[in-house]
C-alpha cells in the first residue's frame, strides 16, 4: 500500500515546513496499529522533483528535506520491526543533465549526506525516460541500495546491446536484484504494469493500462506491486483469472445498487386530513375525518464491520469497462419524437397544414414553400395595409387624452373620410358594381384637402378657408 506524499502539505517546505511530531504522532501510531493488524506493507514514492543527482544546490537541499519528511512519517507509524524495514521510500535517479557519469558522481556525493534512517529506507527504481536497469543496478550494488525492478519501464528503456525487450532476458538478473534487498533484511519488491493496447510509440507506451492481463516471472518470496489505473479492481481481475487465494470472497457489483451505505433518512411530511360529508339514516349530517397516514420506517442500518468489502454480499468487483455500474446514469430527457420514433403531434399538424395550404390566388404551397411569386406579393400588400391600420390606431390612442369635440356634419359639409372609399374604388377601375348612371355622372362634392395622416387633429380655421375657396 502506497502512502501519499501530500498527506501533510508543505511539511518539507524550506520556509513553512514543520515536524509531524508531536501533533500527528498519535494519529499515525493509530494508523500503524491497523496496518500491523492487517499485515499490510506500506511504502512511499517521493515526487519527480526529489533528485539527488541535480547540479543545483537548491534542488539537492529540497530533496534531502523531502526524504527526511517521508522517513519521519513512516517512523511515526510504529510498525513491527520487519514491517518497519519493509516500509521503504522509492525514488528515481532523475535527469541525466547532459552527462550521466557526472550525474552518478553527484548522486554518490549527496547520498553520503543523508541521515542513516533515510539511507535505511531509500531504494532506487529504473525509469521509462533516462535510466535503465544496467545503469542503476551497479550503482545500487556499490552503495548498498536495494533496487526495484519495474518491468514496464524496462520494456521502454533498456540497453539493447546487453538485453532484449521482454521478461525472458531480465530473468537472469533477478538473483542479483534480490541480493540488494537481502543484504539489508528487506523483503524484495517489484513493480508490474502494462501499456495501453493502442500504444505504439515509446511516449504513448509510458501510460499505464487500466488493468493487467498476466503476471511477470518473480520469486514467491517477492512482493509484486500492480500499478494500474483501476487499482484494486486490477488485482481482483488477476485473482479471478489465476484463481488466487481469496478470489471466491468477492462477487460482482450490482449495477447502481449499494446495500452497504447508510444514507441519511428523513421522513415525509404528514398529509393533511381530508374531510368527507355524508348523511346518516335519520337525515343528520355527519362529518367524518379520513386520515391517510402511512407509518414510514427508516431503512435498515448496516453495521460498521459489514460496510467494507461490499457489504454482507461482498459485491466489490465490476468487469472491465463497466465503471457505470458504480453510479446511476444521468437523467436523459427524451422528446416525444425520439420516444415514439416519429414526429411529435404538434409537428405533424404543422406539416399537414403546411402541405395543404393554398394562397388566395389558388396557388398551392408545397412543404411550407411558396410555389408562386404572386403569394409573396399578396402577403407584402397585406402587411403594408395592416401597418397603416396599426399606425392609425396607435396614433388615435395617443391623441385620445387631448381630443377636441368634433362638430356634427351638415348637408353642406362633407365627411372628411367619405372620399376614402371612392378614391380606392376609382383607383381599382372606376366601377362600383350597382351604382346608377345618374350617380356616376353627378358632380363631385366639394371636399377639403386631406393631410397625409388621417388621425391628424382637424384645424377648424383651415376648414373654413377651404369652404370659402370652394
Amino acid at each position: 500500500m502506497r502512502l501519499s506524499s501530500e498527506m501533510f502539505p508543505f511539511a518539507s517546505h524550506d520556509e513553512y515546513g514543520y515536524k509531524l511530531a508531536p501533533f500527528a504522532a498519535d494519529t499515525l501510531a493509530e494508523a500503524g496499529r491497523v496496518v500491523a493488524e492487517l499485515g499490510h506493507r506500506v511504502t512511499t514514492h517521493p515526487g519527480q522533483f526529489t533528485q539527488l543527482g541535480s547540479p543545483r544546490k537548491q534542488v539537492i537541499d529540497n530533496a534531502i528535506r523531502d526524504l527526511v519528511y517521508h522517513d519521519e512519517m513512516l517512523s511515526l507509524l510504529k510498525l513491527p520491526p520487519q514491517q518497519d524495514r519493509d516500509a521503504v521510500m522509492i525514488m528515481h535517479l532523475g535527469g541525466a543533465f547532459g552527462d550521466k557519469a557526472a550525474t552518478l558522481d553527484r548522486f554518490r556525493e549527496n547520498y553520503a549526506r543523508l541521515p542513516q534512517s533515510v539511507k535505511n529506507r531509500l531504494v532506487l527504481e529504473n525509469d521509462d525516460v533516462v535510466w535503465s536497469v544496467h545503469e542503476l543496478l551497479p550503482l545500487c550494488q556499490e552503495l548498498n541500495i536495494p533496487f526495484v525492478l519495474d518491468f514496464h519501464h524496462h520494456n521502454i528503456v533498456f540497453d539493447s546491446k546487453q538485453i532484449r525487450e521482454g521478461t525472458k532476458d531480465i530473468v537472469d538478473l533477478i538473483p542479483a536484484i534480490v541480493e540488494t534487498w537481502s543484504k539489508k533484511g528487506i523483503t524484495p519488491k517489484m513493480h508490474y504494469s502494462e501499456p495501453c493496447p493502442d500504444a505504439v510509440t515509446a511516449r504513448s507506451r509510458r501510460k499505464h493500462s487500466p488493468r493487467v492481463m498476466t503476471l511477470p516471472p518473480c520469486p514467491n518470496t517477492m512482493d509484486l506491486m500492480i500499478e494500474a489505473k483501476d487499482k484494486e479492481q486490477a488485482v481482483f481481475e488477476l485473482m479471478r483469472t489465476f484463481k488466487l487465494p481469496g478470489f471466491d470472497l468477492f462477487n460482482n457489483v450490482t449495477p447502481h445498487v449499494r446495500q452497504d451505505e447508510n444514507r441519511p433518512w428523513k421522513p415525509k411530511a404528514k398529509k393533511v386530513a381530508k374531510r368527507g360529508r355524508r348523511k346518516d339514516v335519520d337525515g343528520m349530517d355527519l362529518v367524518e375525518a379520513k386520515l391517510e397516514e402511512e407509518e414510514e420506517k427508516p431503512p435498515p442500518m448496516v453495521a460498521e464491520e459489514d460496510v467494507a468489502m461490499g457489504g454482507p454480499e461482498r459485491r466489490v468487483y465490476w468487469p472491465p469497462g463497466m465503471e457505470d455500474w458504480l453510479r446511476p446514469p444521468k437523467r436523459i430527457v427524451k422528446s416525444k419524437e425520439d420516444a415514439k420514433g416519429g414526429a411529435a403531434p404538434a409537428q405533424k399538424k404543422r406539416k399537414v397544414a403546411g402541405a395543404s395550404t393554398a394562397n388566395s390566388d389558388g396557388v398551392a404551397s408545397i412543404n411550407g414553400k411558396v410555389a408562386n411569386e404572386g403569394r409573396v406579393d399578396t402577403r407584402i400588400a397585406i402587411k403594408k395595409a395592416m401597418g397603416k391600420r396599426g399606425t392609425t390606431g396607435s396614433a388615435r390612442k395617443r391623441g385620445m387624452g387631448k381630443a377636441a369635440p368634433t362638430p356634427e356634419p351638415s348637408d353642406e359639409e362633407s365627411d372628411p373620410l367619405a372620399s376614402l372609399g371612392e378614391d380606392e374604388d376609382s383607383a381599382d377601375g372606376g366601377s362600383t358594381g350597382g351604382a346608377s348612371p345618374s350617380q356616376s355622372a353627378a358632380a363631385p362634392r366639394p371636399t377639403r384637402k386631406r393631410s397625409g395622416r388621417v388621425s391628424q387633429r382637424i384645424n377648424y380655421k383651415e376648414e373654413e378657408a377651404d369652404e370659402v375657396s370652394v
